[in-house]
Order: structure tokens, then C-alpha cells, then sequence
């Protein structure tokens, strides 16, 4: 086994949105290797009971941390809503970061008193984000909008055509008509829509995501436990798994993080599994 701080930093999401995150963790700390599972197979989680997306998260983590991982970033608001709580029990000394929608900075940033939240469905129904609003949304209107839809084009590579800018189009014209002058994204996904988004609402609109306060906070925790690589090794690594369609999701992968080369399948025991299996793993 490696020494601890040359281990590498395992994150995951339900497809290939977490890239987002992993993007914000590789420019902040550049030294570190980094182990990626997209769960193309079983998104979007967002529509999943919550005690499915728990089970699969606890078997995520256990997957990255058969391979090493010194930490674990849970790289999806809707896997951290549902499972990042099990995790943090199952592994209580481990680093695990999870994912919030950006509430806090939004109703700083606002003007207009209005701020948008676009996320999935189960973010948007989970006590984490109730809790949040209850801490940071009582002077400021919060208008909330499911993204239906969002998830499987990005899965797609569908970030900016035709289908995408009117489907963009339906979920952000609530949030402009209630008055939002800030826009949070809750989903990892939509951060790849971006350029899309704010072509639609205008530069009198702020967007903002929470992957590079994912990326600080990795940072911290890495620091704290001494486990941060110090860069005088050799050139990090970053390894791709995914559930699905490798073919597809290797594609799409290497549009949004450049050529990666393929991902390795996630193995039988990690793929899409049935309801029924899933509510058994839990502890």
C-alpha cells in the first residue's frame, strides 16, 4: 500500500455531471490522483427513492475504497441529500465530502431579493435542502424549479442543441418571471448547460454552482488529516469507471474532460441492480 497522502481521492456521481466537481478538484490540487465513477447505468438519482440512492452511494464508496481511496467526494446534491449521512457512519474517519446547492452565496449575491434554485426532483424534496432554506433562505425569496429532463442530456452530450436550449427554456422562464436576479445550479449536470443557461437569462442574471467550494473544503479536510499530496511524486492519475454504456459514457467523458480514454465498466456487483437487492445492502 501507498502512504497515505499518495492515495488517490475517489469521487462519484450518478453519471457524468460529478465532472464538473472533479474538474474544480483537479485545478485546486493538481498533485493528487483521482478515481471516478459515473453511474450512468442508474441515472438519473434525482427520481429514485431515497433508500435506493442511499444503498447505492454506501456501494460506491465501498468500491473507491477498495481501490485505495484516501477520501471520498460524493459529486451529486441528490447522493449527498440521501446517503452522505450513511457514509459518514459507515467510514468515521474518512474525509467524505458532500454537495449542497449554493443557498447561502446566492442570497448574498442577490438584489432583487429573489433567488432561483434549478435542481432534481430529490433535492429539491430532501430534508438537507429544507434545512438549508431554513438557514439561509428566510430573507430572500426562494424559487425552486425541477429540472426534468436535464440529466439525461447531458448524459446524452446534449448540452447546447436545439432540444436542450427549449427544454432550458420551460424550467428557467418560472424562475425569470418570479424576479430571480441569481440563479443557483443544484444539480452537477447542469453545469455543463452553463453557457446555454446564460445565453438564455442574460448577464443580469447570476449563475453560480458549488464545485469549487466542493474543491476548498476537499482541500481542507485533506490538510487536516495530513493526507494532501505534496507534488514531489510522480505525475497524478485519474482512472474512469462507469455503469451503462461504456461506449456512450466514454464519449461524452472525453467531450467533457478531454480524451480520457475509455472508462472500465463498473464491475456485475456495482451495475444497475434491481429495487429489491439495493434496499438489502443497506446496514
Amino acid at each position: 500500500m501507498s502512504a497515505p497522502d499518495l492515495q488517490p481521492i475517489g469521487v462519484f456521481d450518478s453519471g457524468v455531471g460529478g465532472l464538473s466537481v472533479l474538474r474544480e478538484i483537479r485545478a485546486r490540487l493538481p498533485a493528487e490522483s483521482l478515481l471516478y465513477c459515473a453511474d450512468s447505468g442508474y441515472a438519473p438519482y434525482g427520481e429514485r427513492p431515497i433508500e435506493e440512492i442511499s444503498a447505492r452511494s454506501l456501494e460506491l464508496g465501498a468500491f473507491l475504497l477498495a481501490r485505495n481511496a484516501k477520501a471520498l467526494v460524493v459529486a451529486c446534491n441528490t447522493a449527498t441529500a440521501a446517503g452522505v449521512k450513511a457514509m459518514r457512519e459507515a467510514w468515521p474517519d474518512l474525509p467524505v465530502i458532500g454537495m449542497e446547492p449554493a443557498v447561502k452565496p446566492a442570497t448574498a449575491a442577490t438584489q432583487s431579493g429573489t433567488v432561483g434554485v434549478l435542481a432534481t426532483v430529490g433535492t429539491l424534496a430532501s430534508a438537507k435542502f429544507a434545512a438549508l432554506l431554513d438557514s439561509f433562505g428566510q430573507d430572500v425569496r426562494v424559487v425552486t424549479q425541477p429540472g426534468v429532463g436535464l440529466v439525461e442530456l447531458v448524459e446524452h452530450g446534449e448540452l447546447d442543441t436545439p432540444t436542450a436550449r427549449d427544454l432550458l427554456q420551460v424550467h428557467l422562464a418560472p424562475l425569470l418571471a418570479a424576479g430571480a436576479d441569481v440563479i443557483v445550479l443544484g444539480c452537477t449536470h447542469y453545469v455543463f448547460l452553463r453557457p446555454a443557461i446564460e445565453a438564455i437569462v442574460g448577464p443580469a442574471v447570476k449563475v453560480i454552482d458549488t464545485g469549487a467550494a466542493v474543491a476548498r473544503q476537499l482541500e481542507r479536510r485533506l490538510c487536516a488529516s495530513r493526507l494532501l499530496a505534496d507534488g514531489t511524486q510522480p505525475p497524478r492519475v485519474t482512472q474512469f469507471w462507469c455503469s451503462g454504456d461504456t461506449r456512450q459514457v466514454g464519449a461524452v467523458i472525453d467531450r467533457l474532460w478531454g480524451a480520457a480514454g475509455a472508462p472500465h465498466p463498473l464491475p456485475p456487483s456495482h451495475s444497475f441492480r434491481s429495487r429489491s437487492v439495493l434496499k438489502e445492502a443497506l446496514p
